[in-house]
């Protein structure tokens, strides 16, 4: 397995380009560090310690001297997550809050299979099962985890292992551990690509749609009420994002004040959509 070959199917920007990566010392990060690095990237690693396993502060140990031998600059990060509810997304939220806007991640497409999966689970619409899109931020998103860890193996570089990646308390260790596998034992397959071209046919549509939707004036009543369902939809959530889009059932309440049926509703975050003399308007409430 040739590194040039990988590179090519990664999202890198053009050699030279200044980046910031995010490395926890697990094998995707580190072959994201090692890919950078040879693409001709000038690289900043990123790295964050929760503090939430037992020597997780010598984790950097296995960093620092990959960085140091490929010319990158390493910075650490600490942040304080309690053990609690949410977990995964509190310790995600306090890792964005210290990384540059634009920092590189090691997902791979394995990752984008299983946040399919979660979001489908959690029932998500065509947006939410498109996953993450490619992008410099995810350039990894081709590759499969078998070959970042080919890469580390490659370099001599000893992952870190961190048991909480099998935790079967948190939701994407379940589908990564156990319903992918009842997934390929079923179908006789690996579903990853499966799920890969599924998610990106999915963003398609989902674009197209966003696009058609964008010409609807979502404070025009009449022109909502009478649009495509679909368009309508897309059009409030567009319009309420707060910056993430409101549920179904909000969306359906304002459908309603569209069409007459109500004067306003409640939208969240103290807020109210009224209308008035065929114009809709969003007001904030105390």
């Amino acid at each position: 397995m040739r590194a040039g070959d990988l590179i090519a199917r990664c999202t890198f920007p053009a050699p030279g380009t200044s980046v910031h990566c995010a490395v926890s010392g697990g094998a995707d990060s580190m072959a994201l560090l090692i890919l950078a690095c040879e693409a001709g990237l000038v690289v900043t690693v990123h790295h964050v310690d929760h503090g939430l396993r037992p020597g997780s502060s010598r984790d950097v140990d296995v960093i620092a001297p990959v960085a140091g031998g490929l010319g990158a600059r390493l910075v650490i990060h600490s942040v304080d997550v309690s053990h609690g509810p949410n977990l995964e997304a509190r310790a995600r939220e306090a890792r964005q809050a210290v990384f540059p806007v634009g920092t590189m991640t090691g997902h791979t497409a394995d990752d984008q299979a299983e946040t399919l999966l979660i979001n489908l689970l959690r029932g998500a619409s065509a947006h939410g099962l498109a996953a993450m899109r490619p992008s410099h931020d995810r350039p990894l998103l081709a590759l499969r985890r078998s070959e970042t860890r080919a890469v580390c193996e490659q370099h001599g570089v000893l992952p870190v292992d961190d048991e909480t990646n099998t935790d079967p308390r948190f939701l994407r260790n379940r589908v990564r551990h156990e319903l992918l596998p009842l997934i390929a034992d079923i179908s006789g397959r690996d579903p990853v690509p499966i799920l890969l071209r599924t998610s990106d046919l999915l963003r398609d549509d989902d674009d197209l749609l966003d696009e058609l939707a964008s010409t609807i004036d979502p404070t025009d009543a009449r022109a909502l009420a009478d649009a495509p369902l679909p368009l309508a939809r897309r059009a409030i959530r567009a319009w309420l994002a707060d910056p993430y889009p409101p549920d179904l059932a909000t969306v359906e309440r304002v459908l309603r004040v569209a069409r007459g049926e109500v004067p306003g509703c409640d939208v969240g975050h103290n807020r109210q959509v009224r209308r008035s003399k065929q114009r809709m308007s969003l007001h904030r409430v105390r």
